[in-house]
């Protein structure tokens, strides 16, 4: 099974990143892609530049969702809601097919230096993804990264039981496609 993860940021020190980066260490038994936004770099989405066409680089990361099992996102809370670079790459995507996430199944994480983790994009996310073919299996918030994670793990063993949970969710998911 072929996984897609990335963190919904243009951050070249994601927190977010590393937080996937920890769930992936469970998925050694599937093919993993790691997606780097940067990569994805385009002109900011309106409707004039839409009448202009699809940039290559929105059709290039939708063809890799749609080769995807599934997908493992970190988002990034940037006051509150996505961070810029994922609100285009999602507005630019959406406009070429509006099923983007093609229904497959997803692990949302997030994470913030804040004790919330994360919870307003999550919930934005939770709201919005399925009308684009969102098909959200599992999710975790951790609080205060600083605080709770070190050297690729989440040191607090509470938080850490919540995580393998929801992990353990999304994969009894994927065992059953």
């Amino acid at each position: 099974m072929k996984i897609t993860a990335f963190a919904a940021t243009n951050s070249t020190q994601s927190i977010n990143l590393e937080l996937v980066k920890s769930a992936l260490h469970t998925f050694q038994d599937h093919e993993i892609q790691v997606l780097d936004l940067n990569d994805y770099e385009m002109p900011i989405y309106s409707p004039e530049r839409n009448q202009e066409g699809i940039p290559a680089e929105a059709l290039a990361f939708n063809q890799l969702l749609k080769e995807s099992d599934a997908l493992i996102i970190g988002l990034a809370e940037h006051n509150g809601t996505f961070s810029t670079a994922f609100k285009n790459i999602f507005d630019w995507g959406s406009r070429a097919d509006k099923t983007l996430f093609q229904q497959k199944p997803m692990l949302l994480l997030s994470t913030s230096p804040g004790p919330r983790g994360g919870q307003f994009v999550m919930e934005s996310a939770k709201t919005i993804f399925p009308f684009f073919g969102g098909n959200i299996q599992s999710h975790f918030s951790l609080p205060s990264f600083q605080d709770n994670f070190k050297d690729g793990s989440i040191t607090n063993d509470l938080l850490q039981v919540e995580f393998e949970k929801s992990i353990n969710e999304f994969k009894s998911i994927l065992h059953q496609n």
